[in-house]
């Protein structure tokens, strides 16, 4: 079995955000730092770094955020952008404070536009992220789409053919599964992320998209009951999920 890391707990707290190694330190000598129901008031202690370090250890009366890798499923709301550079309103703003000092950082896996919705990931697991994303996955993700105009009935093929291509691209886009919902709405399955991908899909067959949001990524659906703006915790059957096939809606 493979041993675990070990951490100074001065060093673990710090790249998660709680604080610089001195305000750790003064943290730990007023009882703020408890392991295993103990005060901790020697932060310079080495520990295993191991999952179920969050409930053994406490900061300030809380258990420790989790460790080693942090997994947020986020209602991504309209108008904010997944970067952390730009000007306006960012996806990390509705995170704590502490976990945008994380390091190493936390990302989005993918992108959303700023005027798409819906479901989004957020992680520090550099490996997690790369396996979502990498084409290799063939991760579905699935968006039910607004319309400008009434389909005419050929998109359905048009983008199940593995034939399109794209307006400044050279390579045809893998198939991809459109069911229409109503005239001007569709659900659209794709296995790629090509950048602003689904809108131009529907700009090649004629159409606009006046309104996109992402339901699903492979078999894990947006929650009815997390509000726009709101996130949760991932549990390790939800990552699990991802990485299985999407089920119907």
């Amino acid at each position: 079995m493979k041993k675990a890391p070990t951490s100074r707990v001065d060093k673990l707290l710090g790249s998660m955000g709680y604080g610089s190694r001195s305000e750790i330190a003064r943290l730990g000598k007023v009882g703020g730092v408890v392991l295993d129901g103990a005060d901790l008031t020697d932060v310079s202690k080495r520990i295993p770094v191991t999952p179920d370090l969050p409930s053994r250890l406490e900061i300030d009366g809380e258990p420790l955020d989790p460790v080693p890798g942090l997994v947020i499923l986020l209602n991504k709301p309209l108008g904010m952008t997944c970067s952390h550079k730009e000007d306006g309103a960012l996806v990390y703003d509705v995170l704590p404070d502490r976990w945008r000092r994380r390091d190493p950082a936390i990302s989005t896996v993918g992108r959303l536009d700023k005027q798409t919705t819906g479901l989004l990931l957020l992680t520090d697991d550099g490996d997690l992220l790369h396996r979502i994303i990498s084409p290799k996955r063939h991760v579905a993700k699935v968006y039910r789409a607004t319309l400008a105009r009434p389909l005419e009935g050929h998109e359905a093929t048009l983008f199940a053919s593995g034939a399109l291509v794209l307006e400044g691209e050279e390579k045809p886009l893998a198939p991809a599964v459109l069911e229409p919902i109503s005239p001007t709405e569709a659900r659209l399955t794709v296995t790629e992320g090509r950048y602003h991908q689904v809108r131009r899909m529907f700009a090649a067959a004629g159409n606009h998209v006046d309104a996109l949001h992402r339901e699903r990524m492979g078999g894990l659906a947006l929650p009815e009951d997390l509000p726009p703006g709101q996130w949760r915790l991932m549990t390790p059957d939800q990552i699990a999920a991802v990485f299985a096939e999407p089920s119907a809606p």
